[in-house]
């Protein structure tokens, strides 16, 4: 247990000095030195309301000597200006409870990205002995692939930016930041800090690792898979469930059939021959909504003016960041999404004659652009009630941005204002060029969309200019199209077990299967489905 102490508030020129900090929280909740064993910075981020006085915000945590004394400290300050701002904190892990029942077989894993990455890591520590399978290839071989479709424009729809080690997180900016409040998270972010990730992720409140250290974190997990006595297995594509009085009895796979009562679904949000399969088999699914949009890019020095005024290029200051978001009368939603400071915009397909488009950065975010994606809420209403209406929706997107962009992989981009005035699409004006990695084509982005989705980026831009000035100036430009921002399905599961309905023994996961939407929340529901896998059988080894 700790003592936790938020809202500590410093000049940007206390960043680097962690003691001072940490001396602050101490003397602002009035506890002695005598009574600290250990003092440590939990959380840092900047409040940047104020321009002309920007802040450090930081929590500081204070394990006691005597730990029971920790509840004499908090009524010390019950009364208090810091009344709001101390609790005790337990430190929870999660609970992997063994069960009795036999496996006859090793559990099965599909997909080895955030959640089949986590999953097998548990069950592995546990003696499990998980059998991964994963489409694509070996993080070192899809390095190269990605980067031969990049420069040459041939794709590989066997390993790209979505199939691969890692999943598609691995070419992205590696953000670590999530929304949902479980205790798996902080054992998320520790496991990833043991396998390589910098410490920094546990303390910053917009963690994120980037592309170029996140490979070896993900190798790194994979091989103490394996020393525990799992087995990854590559280039090897989840081609059929095979199901006998509403169980599971094997999966068959491009390298031949595998018994299995026990497999863990984790294949993302890209498996489209997948979902077609599953729906085949008759599984339950149903289709979610989703968003579509474009990938806009300003230069980061006008980002970080924008929101940081005169402070912009502190030393102390993090790259800038923006989340912005609207909502109509009608309810439909236009906002950013995987903001990538001085980041790229990377060639994201992974199906023939298509064009996709993400946002990667490294880990120092040192390239000249910030971008994101600035996307439209869709749902059935708009692609139609089908299971697979929303993934015919984005590949018709996708084929028109392949044909906009000259059928070889270059995408649509123009201009902001060129965007916004409804004026001939040109790229030699504005001031940032466009970093998409297959190269780009002068092209009228409305003419992908229907025009709903055009009228909500053009609300979008301007709304978000005025929040946040230089997001959507002349100088700014667009890339399309966005289309895999989440699943367009969620493969229903029991609430209790985790099970897909109706199905024993398989069990749907993470961002793919309609349950997590980034990183972390992936890796938990990873944890998750591992638990209950956990809580029923035995070890396959002691």
């Amino acid at each position: 247990m700790a003592i936790i102490i938020s809202q500590i508030k410093t000049a940007l020129e206390d960043s680097e000095q962690q003691d001072k900090i940490i001396e602050s929280a101490r003397k602002a909740a009035r506890i002695r030195q005598d009574e600290v064993k250990r003092a440590y910075l939990v959380k840092s981020s900047i409040d940047a309301r104020k321009k002309d006085n920007i802040l450090l915000v930081s929590s500081v945590g204070f394990e006691l000597n005597q730990p029971e004394k920790e509840t004499e400290i908090i009524k010390r300050n019950k009364n208090g200006r810091m009344a709001d701002s101390i609790k005790i904190q337990h430190h929870e892990t999660p609970d992997f409870v063994l069960g009795t029942e036999k496996l006859e077989h090793r559990p099965v894993i599909v997909g080895f990205g955030p959640a089949g990455m986590f999953a097998g890591l548990a069950l592995a520590r546990m003696g499990y002995c998980p059998l991964i399978l994963e489409r694509g290839a070996d993080v070192d071989s899809r390095v190269q692939a990605v980067e031969s479709f990049w420069k040459e424009r041939k794709l590989d729809i066997k390993t790209n930016v979505q199939f691969g080690e890692g999943g598609a997180g691995t070419f992205s900016d590696g953000k670590l930041t999530t929304r949902i409040n479980d205790v798996r998270c902080s054992f998320i972010l520790e496991e990833m800090v043991r396998h390589g990730a910098p410490e920094e992720i546990q303390h910053r409140q917009k963690p994120h690792v980037g592309t170029d250290l996140l490979r070896n974190v993900v190798k790194n997990i994979r091989e103490e898979i394996i020393r525990l006595g799992g087995q990854v297995h590559f280039l090897t594509k989840m081609e059929e469930l095979v199901f006998s009085n509403g169980k599971l009895s094997a999966v068959k796979t491009s390298q031949g059939e595998i018994p299995a009562e026990v497999v863990i679904l984790a294949i993302g949000h890209s498996a489209r021959d997948t979902f077609e399969m599953l729906c085949s088999k008759q599984v339950f699914m149903e289709p979610k909504p989703f968003s579509v949009g474009v990938r806009i890019e300003q230069r980061q020095q006008v980002i970080d003016e924008g929101l940081y005024g005169k402070y912009a290029g502190h030393p102390a200051l993090p790259k800038g960041e923006y989340q912005l978001s609207w909502r109509n009368e009608e309810g439909r939603g236009v906002y950013t999404f995987c903001m990538c400071p001085g980041g790229f915009v990377v060639a994201s397909s992974s199906e023939e004659d298509t064009v996709v488009t993400n946002g990667m950065s490294e880990h120092a975010r040192d390239g000249v652009n910030a971008n994101s994606a600035l996307v439209v809420s869709v749902d059935s209403s708009d692609f139609g009630t089908g299971i697979l209406d929303g993934i015919q929706f984005q590949r018709e997107l996708e084929k028109r941005a392949f044909d906009l962009g000259g059928k070889d992989y270059r995408a649509p981009a123009q201009s902001v204002e060129s965007f916004l005035k409804g004026l001939t699409p040109d790229l030699s004006k504005p001031l940032t060029k466009p970093t998409f990695s297959c190269g780009v084509k002068e092209a009228d982005l409305r003419t992908a969309f229907p025009s709903f989705i055009n009228q909500m980026l053009e609300e979008g831009m301007k709304r978000f200019d005025r929040k946040l000035h230089g997001f959507a100036d002349n100088q700014a430009v667009i890339t399309g199209i966005e289309t895999r921002t989440s699943s367009p399905i969620r493969i229903t599961r029991n609430a209790d077990s985790l099970q897909a309905i109706g199905i024993e023994g398989f069990y749907p996961c993470g961002e793919g299967a309609g349950y997590a939407g980034g990183i972390v929340s992936a890796a938990v529901d990873g944890v998750r489905v591992a638990e209950q896998i956990m809580k029923r059988y035995s070890p396959i080894k002691g």
